[in-house]
């Protein structure tokens, strides 16, 4: 293996992913024209390699193939290379991830992909070991088969692929209005596939390995919203199963080893089934809406611990993934250096701990404290079949095993002496580890991924009333607008400088749903003025004016072969979930009911998706949720700053309610674009001088209070 002298022509893009790349031996192309057209003037077959940076089989299959000079002499012999950043171009990601799924039964990065000169897939998979082994062929093998397969039936392979593009236009042309009608049922029924996959000792779903999936835990919180104060014995024991699981798993995952305990955040996902050996990279999508669900966590319970989970998650962002202007960086890798100076690296290096090493640190007492606490062990603590590759033999993952108050009982200590001994190892720790070699860092800004981090710390700003994470969602709300919005639409991502490649559904829709998020923070109306803005490029743009709901992209890049529309709400949840609860609630803001229309008529579009396959698509369960739910909106009238406004506020940002809607009514001038929209923002007023508060339902209001305990009653009234 060895790198070329020379970079490749990877060296001028600006993607991180790309280039990590630039020294391959490999002569590598980015995602355009001039390898499509050397593919297609010398009549070679495409390998097409999709990943990201921070992907750690990417990093393995690099290191193996694409810095190794004999499988790079056979790529550059007899293919055209392409290699794509996955979350720069998800559009071209899901076409040939859909390709790979459906021929093989499963996905992921790396994305290995052969293509004829016109793009169409004929033959992929993930990650293939340089030599054939672990039960997979290997990279040579496969690219002699290709290369010998396409000299010898090329027109065989041509017409294998295109058939398989038909058969892909006609899977991607799915979700359309068909006889099944959306209903409170189609809620209700929803849960058994939840419950029949819910792990009830360690929480989550399925088995190792496991996701956190926040769209899952929003619909288990709203469908306990729905029934809790229902009387009937099955409403009880649905709401009572929905918070069980949603709280279980939230529980877990705080304490196991996939939660960074000593410098917050939530690693990507957990190697075995009880939360403890993770993949250590991090990722800003997870950090944002596990924010969000602890957040709701917060309040419905009211425990501390997932205050302080929230908090955590929020401030590794705001120290680690924060740029100077404002953005949100992408992701931190799971691989990094063994020690600096070395070339030697390991996923989880960053990360874990000796025995030893924490004894170094801490001295003898206060170290059999902690080791107790977080599951230290002499020999590392990684549970059988979670290390395969030996990377953590010896090293220990960091893993609530005790609680203070046991802790505080087998020690002979205070609870309260015990959580200080144990915050101060932990500032010790992170200290340490903070000089070790860290993690690489992808500074890509992806704008549909800051979208969901400004709805967290918009909403943490309300939730635990702190000024400092509303100043992040503002900061990165206006480097938004300054820089990814150009012309009247958006850029997909920015580093050093805006990218040419425009914005997809799921850029519109998560950006307009942080921006609903942080006008209900600030009371600014520009949010809302530019939320509208944003969903009428995005109608215009993405709606399938035919059927419902929102394809991904354009449809205007003749290199994308399939314009698809999302029915999965996974590790994102899909543009069309997030855009029909955004329309619910512009309609209810704006008064305008074509936004309700295309709201309903997306959910038709999904309905007989959310019949058959309730738990692919929990995000749309949630838009569902709203759009059967009587529109409410709460109106202050008062002062933005006054004393008396935030009182009031206190009182409705401390419940649960997520089909309710905050208004400002100040008169001040920027309040009169709302309304123009609506006519009980124009009347309210305060009493005598005091705020007072509206209560609303389908725009009729109830009388005003200036009483936080008459506010609270006039809540809780369902």
């Amino acid at each position: 293996m060895k790198a070329t002298s020379t970079p490749n022509r990877l060296a001028k893009e600006k993607s991180p992913y790309l280039l990590q790349h630039q020294n391959n031996p490999v002569d590598w192309y980015p995602w355009g024209p001039e390898a499509f057209d050397k593919a297609r003037k010398e009549n070679k077959p495409i390998f097409l390699s999709i990943g990201y940076s921070t992907c750690h089989w990417c990093h393995v299959m690099a290191h193996e193939s694409f810095e190794n000079e004999e499988a790079a002499k056979i790529l550059n012999d007899n293919f055209v290379s392409i290699k794509l950043d996955r979350e720069e171009r998800p559009d071209v990601d899901r076409v040939y991830m859909t390709f790979v799924q459906a021929t093989t039964g499963g996905g992921g990065w790396p994305m290995s992909v052969f293509l004829t000169p016109e793009l169409k897939p004929f033959l992929g998979g993930t990650y293939f070991p340089l030599e054939d082994k672990y039960g997979r062929p290997g990279f040579k093998t496969v690219l002699g088969r290709v290369s010998d397969g396409w000299k010898n039936d090329r027109e065989g392979i041509i017409e294998h692929g295109t058939k398989v593009v038909e058969q892909l236009r006609e899977y991607s042309a799915a979700a359309r209005p068909g006889e099944t009608k959306t209903s409170e049922a189609m809620l209700i029924n929803a849960l058994n596939p939840f419950s029949r996959t819910y792990d009830n000792e360690w929480g989550g779903f399925g088995d190792a390995p496991k996701f956190p999936r926040p769209a899952a835990l929003n619909f288990l919180f709203r469908m306990y919203g729905r029934l809790e104060s229902r009387e009937g014995e099955r409403e009880q024991r649905d709401a009572k199963s929905a918070l069980g699981m949603a709280i279980g798993t939230l529980r877990k995952m705080a304490e196991g080893g996939m939660h960074d305990h000593l410098g917050g955040g939530f690693h990507r996902y957990s190697v075995d089934k009880f939360w403890h050996v993770p993949h250590y990279e991090k990722m800003l999508y997870d950090q944002a809406q596990l924010a969000n669900s602890y957040l709701d966590g917060v309040l419905i319970t009211k425990d501390a611990r997932f205050e302080k989970t929230v908090r955590d998650i929020l401030d590794y962002v705001r120290r680690d993934l924060t740029s100077p202007e404002g953005g949100f960086f992408s992701a931190e890798d799971a691989d990094s250096l063994l020690g600096h100076g070395k070339p030697e690296h390991a996923e989880g290096a960053f990360y874990v701990w000796t025995k030893a090493e924490i004894e170094s640190v801490l001295g003898e007492e206060a170290a059999g404290i902690f080791n107790r606490v977080y599951g230290v062990e002499a020999d590392g603590n990684s549970p059988a079949g979670s290390d395969p590759h030996g990377e953590l033999k010896g090293k220990n993952t960091l893993i609530e095993r005790m609680s203070g108050t046991d802790a505080a009982k087998l020690f002979k200590k205070t609870e309260p002496e015990i959580e200080l001994l144990l915050a101060s190892a932990r500032q010790k720790l992170f200290e340490v580890r903070a000089k070790r070699p860290r993690p690489h860092l992808d500074d890509k800004i992806i704008t549909a991924w800051n979208g969901l981090m400004i709805s967290a710390f918009a909403r943490a700003a309300q939730v635990l009333d702190d000024a400092n994470y509303l100043r992040s969602a503002q900061k990165a709300a206006k480097f938004l607008r300054d820089q990814m919005w150009k012309e009247g639409a958006l850029r997909r991502s920015y580093r050093q400088g805006p990218s040419e490649i425009p914005g997809f559904a799921e850029d519109y829709a998560y950006l307009i749903a942080g921006l609903l998020d942080l006008y209900e923070a600030d009371f600014d109306p520009a949010h809302l003025q530019w939320a509208v803005e944003l969903q009428a490029t995005m109608d215009n743009v993405f709606y399938d004016n035919a059927n419902g709901g929102y394809f991904s992209t354009s449809g205007k890049d003749p290199n994308v072969l399939l314009r698809m529309k999302e029915d999965y709400d996974g590790a994102e949840p899909s543009p069309s979930s997030i855009a029909a609860l955004n329309l619910v609630k512009l309609a209810q803001i704006t008064g305008d009911s074509a936004l309700r229309e295309r709201a309903d008529k997306t959910l038709a579009a999904y309905a007989e998706g959310l019949a058959q396959m309730p738990n692919a698509m929990p995000q749309m369960l949630c838009a569902l949720d709203a759009g059967l739910n009587k529109s409410r909106q709460v109106v202050i009238a008062g002062k933005r700053d006054a004393d008396d406004t935030k009182t009031l506020l206190r009182e409705v940002r401390q419940r649960y309610a997520p089909n309710q809607l905050v208004l400002l009514a100040d008169g001040e001038a920027g309040q009169k674009w709302l309304g123009q929209k609506l006519e009980f923002i124009r009347t309210a007023a305060a009493i005598k001088g005091k705020a007072a508060a509206y209560v609303c339902e389908d725009f009729t209001c109830k009388l005003p209070t200036d009483e936080p305990a008459k506010l609270r009653e006039l809540l809780g009234a369902k």
